[in-house]
């Protein structure tokens, strides 16, 4: 059934056109994925379906009666409000009609005649059947789902007023959630939450019983979600039946077919405007001129004229031409960290932390909002210090870092003036670089401050290039970004001929460029050997056999009084490999102890380096349990 009607719609704004002629339809239940480069138009339609601006030519007809959910960047509600209150606010039916039973429940507290009471009573209970049916008890119990889901556990107790600008956008994804609209229409619900509750969401929204529409730049999420695309580019939309990974082969596929069929009728076009050229120098040759080879000229040029002309397809757009080379390159050891701790107020962030970046190394550190992520590239960037343990940086190491707040103290100034503080370049030149960003004509003179994410992202990786690093350190790089800039972003980061630290919830990203994962969590600092898909099943596999441990340390707490016969059978089925894992963590626990007393950069690396083997055949042991 269709439930969203779009027909041959147009939006202008300040006289120039957004799109125009646009038609498509969505059907109950489908997952769609909104997809273009930025400033395509997407924002612009999304608010068009969701009712919120009116389209200035054509119709969008919805289905009678269907309940629309729309996310907006930052939803408004009373500052006042504590965020458990407005996430309630999502059931307000519901929550009117508990104030009307408790109202009811005190009337038939008082003195009544049993008339008035059997009347009571039949009332409330009507109230009572309609409450449970339509989940009231269920409030709590759902409200709990989506916090934890969305990892703002940590909101819910704070005023609505106290929040940040990305803290209240999670707390409006939360309320859009918990209202379950037929239609769910999500743009960007992925900025601003961390890896696990991306993944939470991308799970929840697969399973979700209504029609979503969702605009995303994450294209790990995107193939989870959707299994349809629309594509708006050029003011024109083309539907793909698939998700996002076979929605770009598909597309590459159209386009290369479209450009073929282009070049034949541009080759027969060109064939017959020859034949015209010839008709045309017999027939005057001839004496008198031939009228009748002049007919057939003009009938070939009506042909032409009545052939429906195949537009050129753009088959490489304008992308950042962005290369980054390295300065000359550092010595072997980047960056070290040792008992490092940190700590603000009475919050325990992390302790006794451990790290080590070797040259050319490709390492990300990752983790929930608030464990401490940024705070530990600060402390290396030497912006703050640590409580405990010691940050040392290796000789003729240079850095780079990549993040959006350093062009904050910037914001009065222009793209340009920006650009040439930190790159002392002519103005023509630096105009020619900012050209290759995306930055044309007046755009150099724009503010700082009008900057959008995504343009402020391409100012500051303008001004990386062209400065002498051998050290980038990255805080959500593609935070903002299109996929076609997160794509040419790649590329260059694999070509970077030094070394790269980086924070990011982008899978994708992570996967592509990252063999080395720190993870903070419960505290410390987990170290994987591998991409981020490697690091998250190795972290389920420590929890499960976490679990395991307890399980079976509670259950011996709990055994009855044995014979010995019973003892030594139970030693003997215990395996050999649960020995040697027994083994493997006390060798572990000495070598912890060792690296606190020791003072020796050399040796410390030593057994930083034993240590990460041991931690290796613990995980290796760890798999072959779990394969018994």
């Amino acid at each position: 059934m269709i439930i969203c009607s779009v027909n041959n719609i147009g939006k202008m704004y300040g006289g120039s056109s957004i799109f125009e002629d646009i038609s498509f339809e969505i059907k109950e239940k489908e997952k769609i994925g909104l997809v273009g480069r930025n400033g395509s138009g997407k924002t612009t339609l999304f608010r068009l379906i969701a009712g919120r601006e009116a389209p200035d030519l054509g119709q969008i007809h919805w289905k009678k009666g269907l309940k629309i959910g729309y996310l907006e960047q930052i939803p408004d509600f009373e500052q006042s409000l504590k965020v458990k209150e407005v996430l309630k606010r999502a059931f307000s039916s519901l929550v009117t009609l508990e104030e009307k039973m408790k109202q009811f429940e005190q009337e038939m507290a008082r003195d009544n005649t049993p008339e008035q009471l059997q009347l009571l009573i039949d009332e409330y209970g009507k109230l009572q059947e309609f409450f449970t049916n339509a989940g009231g008890y269920e409030i709590d119990a759902k409200i709990e789902k989506i916090v934890n889901g969305l990892t703002i556990q940590h909101l819910v107790t704070k005023k609505y007023g106290a929040l940040s600008g990305g803290e209240k956008t999670k707390i409006g994804l939360a309320m859009i959630l918990l209202k379950e609209p037929d239609f769910l229409l999500l743009d960007e619900p992925t900025n601003h939450l961390d890896l696990m509750a991306v993944e939470w969401l991308g799970k929840y929204l697969k399973e979700y019983d209504g029609t979503i529409l969702v605009v995303s730049h994450d294209r790990y999420f995107l193939d989870e979600v959707i299994g349809k695309v629309i594509d708006l580019e050029d003011g024109e939309v083309t539907t793909y039946y698939s998700n996002f990974t076979n929605y770009t082969k598909e597309k590459e596929e159209r386009l290369l077919k479209e450009f073929q069929a282009y070049e034949e009728q541009q080759k027969k076009i060109k064939k017959m405007r020859e034949a015209i050229k010839r008709l045309r120098e017999w027939a005057n040759r001839a004496n008198p001129p031939n009228e009748g080879l002049h007919k057939r000229a003009r009938n070939m040029e009506r042909a032409i004229e009545r052939m429906e002309k195949l537009s050129r397809p753009i088959l490489n757009r304008k992308k950042m031409n962005f290369e980054m080379e390295a300065s000359e390159r550092s010595g072997k050891d980047v960056i070290q960290l040792r008992n490092v701790s940190k700590s603000f107020g009475e919050q325990l962030l992390f302790n006794d932390v451990h790290m080590r970046i070797s040259y050319r190394d490709r390492a990300a550190i990752i983790g929930e909002n608030g464990t401490g992520k940024s705070t530990l590239l600060k402390m290396i960037l030497q912006q703050l210090e640590a409580d405990e343990g010691e940050i040392r940086i290796g000789s003729n190491v240079k850095i780079g870092y990549l993040s959006q707040h350093v062009l904050a103290e910037m914001e009065g100034e222009t793209v340009i003036e920006a650009f040439r503080n930190e790159v002392q370049v002519t103005e023509g030149a630096a105009r020619h670089i900012l050209a290759q960003f995306l930055f044309y004509g007046h755009s150099v003179f724009k503010k700082v401050s009008n900057l959008s994410g995504g343009e402020r992202m391409r100012l500051r990786l303008a001004q990386l290039m062209h400065q002498e690093i051998n050290l980038l350190i990255l805080d959500e790089p593609t935070n903002h970004l299109d996929i076609d800039s997160r794509e040419v972003l790649e590329e260059a980061l694999e070509d970077f001929d030094g070394t790269i630290l980086a924070v990011s919830h982008d899978r994708y990203f992570l996967n592509k460029l990252f063999q080395k994962i720190y993870w903070i969590e419960s505290q410390g600092l987990h170290y994987f050997e591998g991409n981020y898909t490697y690091a998250r099943e190795k972290s389920k596999e420590r929890q499960r056999i976490k679990g395991k441990v307890i399980t079976t340390a509670k259950s011996k707490k709990e055994m009855p009084v044995v014979s010995k016969d019973q003892k030594r059978e139970v030693t003997f089925k215990q395996t050999y490999w649960e020995k040697e894992l027994d083994v493997l963590e006390k060798q572990i626990t000495e070598l912890e102890t060792r690296m606190k007393k020791e003072s020796e950069w050399g040796k410390l690396e030593q057994l930083f380096s034993e240590k990460e083997e041991l931690e290796r055949k613990w995980e290796e042991l760890y798999g072959r349990i779990n394969e018994k």
